[in-house]
């Protein structure tokens, strides 16, 4: 839900099921090595490396909570980048939505002799004991997009509220003041909970009347809520636009407004961003017509970037925000746009270059 990723995201989960915020194709809980195949090239280092970077390799864990799409496989492509240019060994679990089974992870990434965690998604009550129990052996960790408590633990997550008023602006320019909307979301996720504060204050200061909200996160995200959005515009096919806040909702919104032949009535306003949202939104008569995100594989680049300076002392801080950018389809199409390489060209902000970054680290751009 960063993804949407959920990517959402691109989402910090509060009940599982597949994961949120953007997806990606899930890796086997077998450990994978830093160095899977990325369009990614880092920049040289110009600074002395600190311990432990300097005493030789260093050994992160980073145990996922992977869902649908392909945001989260970026996210870890982006991950793997980093690592191999700092010389970490990283080893890669991921539950696929098994709590349990990435409390098991956790417990094997503690126990594996890993210098620092990075917990990627995830249910609270089941990975906080595990968590705590990697503070309390003096283990570094940097969780991205889960709500814990442990205050040693470092956050990091994209600037979920930035994501929704960068979108929300661009709807309010689209279909105007006092008029009906849809909505289509899902509680209990913190991403999309951040998205949902506010779309509800955009509400009332444009005048908007929300005709309908329905939503749920499964394992078929996308495809299931196509019926939902369907029914719902069978009873409001009056509205201007619909918010979907998450890439796999707005997927399934543009699939039901096809399906009711009311793209040309009903805009689409989502969240994420990624080469299956760029498709989606550049396709002839997509209704989808902005979204807000930040680079998967960006993201997950910092998000080492992030641990690096935690393990060498330099971080100095308890949080970390990835900030937004807004999408249009207008922008993609003029620029002919039709993958996120070419979206990072014509975006250079979503590399995020100049988050968590010092001189001794190789700085991935993608």
């Amino acid at each position: 839900m960063s993804r949407v990723r959920l990517p959402l995201a691109a989402l910090s989960l509060a009940s599982v099921s597949a994961l949120v915020l953007s997806g990606c194709s899930q890796s086997s809980d077998a450990s994978t090595q830093a160095g899977s195949d990325t369009a990614a090239s880092a920049s040289a280092a110009t600074g002395k490396k600190p311990a432990p970077f300097s005493k030789g390799t260093v050994k992160v864990a980073l145990v996922r909570q992977s869902g649908a799409g392909d945001y989260f496989e970026q996210w870890g492509n982006g991950a793997k980048a980093q690592a191999k240019a700092l010389g970490i060994d990283l080893t890669v679990y991921d539950a696929q939505a098994d709590n349990a089974k990435q409390a098991t992870d956790l417990s094997s990434a503690i126990n594996s002799g890993a210098q620092a965690i990075i917990v990627d998604h995830g249910f609270p009550a089941t990975i906080q004991p595990e968590i705590d129990q990697a503070v309390k052996k003096g283990i570094k960790v940097v969780v991205y997009d889960v709500d814990q408590t442990n205050k040693s633990v470092v956050s990091t997550e994209q600037d979920d509220a930035s994501m929704a008023q960068a979108v929300l602006d661009v709807m309010a320019k689209t279909v105007g003041r006092n008029t009906k909307v849809g909505y289509v979301n899902v509680a209990g996720y913190a991403a999309l909970d951040k998205r949902d504060s506010v779309w509800k204050k955009a509400l009332t200061a444009n005048g908007w009347t929300q005709e309908f909200k329905v939503g749920k996160v499964t394992d078929s995200t996308a495809t299931d809520n196509v019926p939902l959005v369907s029914a719902a515009l069978t009873q409001h096919s009056d509205v201007a636009g619909v918010f979907a806040p998450y890439d796999e909702l707005a997927k399934g919104t543009v699939l039901a407004v096809q399906n009711k032949k009311l793209q040309g009535k009903v805009k689409v306003f989502g969240a994420d961003v990624s080469n299956a949202d760029i498709q989606n939104m550049t396709a002839a008569d997509s209704p989808w017509v902005a979204t807000a995100g930040t680079d998967p594989s960006a993201v997950g680049a910092a998000v080492v970037r992030t641990t690096a300076l935690e393990l060498a002392g330099q971080l100095n801080q308890s949080s970390v925000e990835f900030p937004a950018v807004a999408i249009t389809r207008d922008f993609l199409v003029k620029n002919k746009i039709e993958n996120m390489d070419q979206l990072r060209t014509a975006l250079p902000a979503l590399n995020l270059s100049k988050v968590s970054t010092a001189d001794w680290i190789p700085n991935v751009a993608h």
